[in-house]
């Protein structure tokens, strides 16, 4: 894995609005809260949602001159683009410049000791997720979603790029699950019901949990403490909780399971030569 890093997790979404910095955020913080040593970087240029979500900082070179120094914020390491420009500057970059940064933030930026490194993607199938793809090895993809059917169909093509470059899809959140009423605290189906866990059995992949939508979720991030953090008891926070458990438990999975499959080519390799 890429220096210090453990596992690279991609959050990823078929198409924009469907919360996929929301569910970066604070599955980042519920797992830190789970004792994991975790980064965020976000990978999103055009839009990047990380510093009014986790607070404005200031970043700062590292020991050797050379490289950025990650922004600690909330027991995890923190880097956007919009850390170093102008919130108010058009990022009016082509594909490859995009590509280029983002590598730059995974390679050129002191992030430490981690046990995961979790990438907010830009919505879409672009250079950013090709780029990804071939530079580093990544552990797994986590696809965001939202019950409509439009939503539905942009995750299939999301995880049909992940395929195509042999990114593993660890499972897929649906988002917006269902609105909780914040007087009567009673449960509002608004967008459908099923969709994505009907999506996730279609596309043989985890279903790893459903979000709802709560005012509070929006407050929170508006002000730069997220909803794990400001009220970890509340329904939105407890799901990314469980989420973030079950995502800790397919990683080791994968992990030991990729050791033995290294033990057998390689004792394969010795008895072939």
């Amino acid at each position: 894995m890429t220096g210090g890093i453990k596992n690279i997790i991609l959050v990823a979404s078929g198409k924009g609005g469907v919360g996929k910095s929301t569910v970066a955020v604070n599955l980042s913080l519920a797992l830190a809260a789970r004792k994991a040593q975790v980064g965020l970087l976000d990978a999103d240029v055009y839009g990047p949602s990380i510093p009014t979500m986790l607070g404005h900082a200031e970043p700062r070179q590292a020991e050797d001159g050379k490289r950025l120094k990650a922004i600690a914020k909330h027991g995890i390491e923190l880097m956007s683009i919009g850390y170093l420009v102008d919130p108010n500057t058009a990022m009016i970059w082509r594909g490859p410049m995009l590509a280029s940064a983002v590598t730059q933030f995974v390679t050129d930026v002191e992030w430490g000791e981690l046990d995961y490194l979790v990438m907010d993607l830009p919505p879409g199938t672009g250079d950013i997720q090709l780029t990804l793809a071939q530079k580093f090895k990544v552990t797994g993809a986590v696809l965001v979603t939202t019950p409509q059917v439009v939503a539905l169909s942009d995750v299939i093509r999301a995880k049909s790029m992940f395929d195509k470059v042999r990114i593993r899809t660890l499972g897929l959140v649906e988002n917006m699950s269902y609105f909780i009423c914040p007087t009567c605290d009673s449960r509002h189906e608004i967008f459908s019901h099923g969709g994505g866990e009907s999506a996730a059995a279609d596309l043989d992949i985890p279903f790893l949990g459903r979000i709802p939508i709560e005012t509070a979720v929006r407050e929170a991030s508006d002000t730069g403490l997220p909803i794990v953090l400001k009220a970890p008891e509340a329904a939105s926070a407890k799901a990314f909780f469980a989420i973030a458990d079950t995502l800790q438990v397919a990683v080791q999975k994968i992990n030991a399971d990729d050791a033995v499959r290294e033990r057998r080519q390689g004792a394969l390799k010795i008895v072939s030569n």
